[in-house]
């Protein structure tokens, strides 16, 4: 048997593919990242926003598309979005041959085995209940990996179906993240990104005390070279947790704290606990006790009662914070959440250039970032040669895996993936750094 396996959406995602995919080979199947040819494909898909929902139901048609040819068998849809829309999805979509919920990855294999056999199968499990501390296969190349301390989500923003898609915030035993760690650490794992939907709730909900301080502290024990952090929220912050930030030199400075917006009104409307001005505060805590800060945020344009006094609050926002990273994204109404119901919409044009005027003053703000390091020597991670480029690519801490710049350098010497090397930095290209490497 040949199963090919496909990820989409969040790094979360990626690891339950893992999972699934060790659970396969388990069986003696083969697995593969190439569909044309396999027995049965496997599509996690992301259900979070219009724009992946979309890309889903893309890779579905395409998928369809292989079967009418012949060169693939069976197409088995798992994720967000069969958990999101379990009911309509065979409806609407017949070319699916099953189907898995968020709370099933573990039943890949019985799934597989029921198309086989010429069933549909539809396994929707308890999202509150999942097994998370099963094997896995990581897929990623070997010196950079994810650690998923967590499940669920307890934050019930007002624009968000996470918590009914994944359940309730579930930690992760934290002997069992270590034994992971480890085994990650031995495979070569330098760069460690420890991953949940929200990383400083861990361990609320095992014994009602916040965990990863001491957490982060036992894998700074471990042989790796950098621990990245996503995503920390604002109003979870404590002293003891930015003293094991700042005092650990393979805690990376650089820190994801999604905010989504800086009016009180709308954070109101969003249902994130804290205000503007306990951001800022926590904000300018962070900078003064972590010499080096790189901050990366999130934020929303276009949420229902946005209007123009709220949009400029935002834009002032991001001149004076001067995060040096942010992603930014329209609002995206989801039945089911309590912004759909909200009547006072924005226009979704309104929206659509809220958010490139936001863009355009991040990218202000990262250009002159940028050339503050200039002349500087910062340590690279090697990402491999780009023959393209002519160069290499590589990521210093303030760049994070998939959703950040490069650094592109020469070297007078062949250097391979997951070697780290200083570079010092002559110039910037489109938002990355450049340079060369110092021999």
């Amino acid at each position: 048997m040949k199963i090919a396996f496909l990820s989409l959406g969040c790094a979360k995602n990626l690891v339950n593919t893992e999972q699934m995919i060790a659970l396969c080979q388990a069986e003696g199947w083969t697995v593969t990242a190439n569909p044309d040819g396999a027995d049965v494909a496997v599509l996690n898909t992301c259900g979070f926003i219009e724009s992946a929902k979309s890309e889903a139901i893309d890779h579905i048609l395409s998928l369809a598309h292989l079967k009418e040819e012949g060169r693939l068998g069976k197409l088995l849809v798992a994720g967000c979005l069969s958990q999101r829309y379990q009911l309509e999805m065979l409806e609407e979509l017949p070319e699916i041959d099953g189907l898995l919920g968020t709370g099933s990855y573990t039943d890949v294999v019985e799934a597989v085995r029921a198309m086989e056999a010429g069933d549909c199968p539809t396994f929707f499990g308890d999202i509150h209940h999942t097994v998370e501390d099963g094997p896995r296969l990581v897929t990623r190349p070997a010196y950079s990996a994810y650690l998923k301390i967590a499940e669920g989500c307890d934050n019930h923003c007002a624009y968000c179906v996470i918590p009914s898609l994944r359940g309730r915030y579930r930690s992760r035993p934290m002997d069992s993240l270590l034994a992971e760690a480890r085994a990650l650490a031995e495979q070569g794992t330098v760069e460690l990104i420890v991953v949940a939907q929200d990383i400083t709730r861990y361990g609320l909900d095992l014994d009602g005390t916040r965990q990863l301080p001491q957490l982060l502290t036992e894998l700074c024990k471990l042989p790796f070279h950098w621990i990245r952090l996503h995503y920390l929220y604002p109003d979870e912050f404590t002293d003891q947790l930015i003293d094991v930030i700042a005092r650990e030199p393979k805690i990376v400075k650089y820190l994801d704290i999604p905010i989504q917006h800086i009016n009180d009104g709308i954070l109101r409307r969003m249902n994130r606990r804290g205000t503007k001005a306990e951001i800022l505060a926590l904000f300018a805590k962070l900078r003064a006790r972590v010499p080096g800060l790189v901050l990366r945020t999130s934020l929303i344009a276009g949420l229902p009662g946005e209007g123009e006094a709220e949009f400029e609050e935002l834009c002032a926002f991001l001149r004076q914070a001067k995060l040096e990273r942010a992603g930014i994204f329209p609002f995206s109404p989801e039945e089911g959440t309590p912004a759909y119901a909200m009547t006072d919409r924005v226009d979704p044009e309104t929206a659509q250039r809220r958010v490139e005027l936001l863009v355009d003053l991040q990218s202000r703000v990262m250009d002159v970032y940028n050339e503050s390091r200039l002349g500087t020597v910062m340590e690279v991670l090697c990402e491999g040669y780009d023959p393209a480029q002519g160069c290499y690519a590589g990521r210093s801490y303030a760049d994070s895996v998939e959703v950040d710049s490069h650094v592109w350098f020469t070297a007078g010497a062949p250097v391979p993936a997951g070697a780290f090397v200083n570079v010092r930095v002559t110039g910037a290209e489109n938002g990355d750094l450049v340079g060369e490497m110092e021999e």
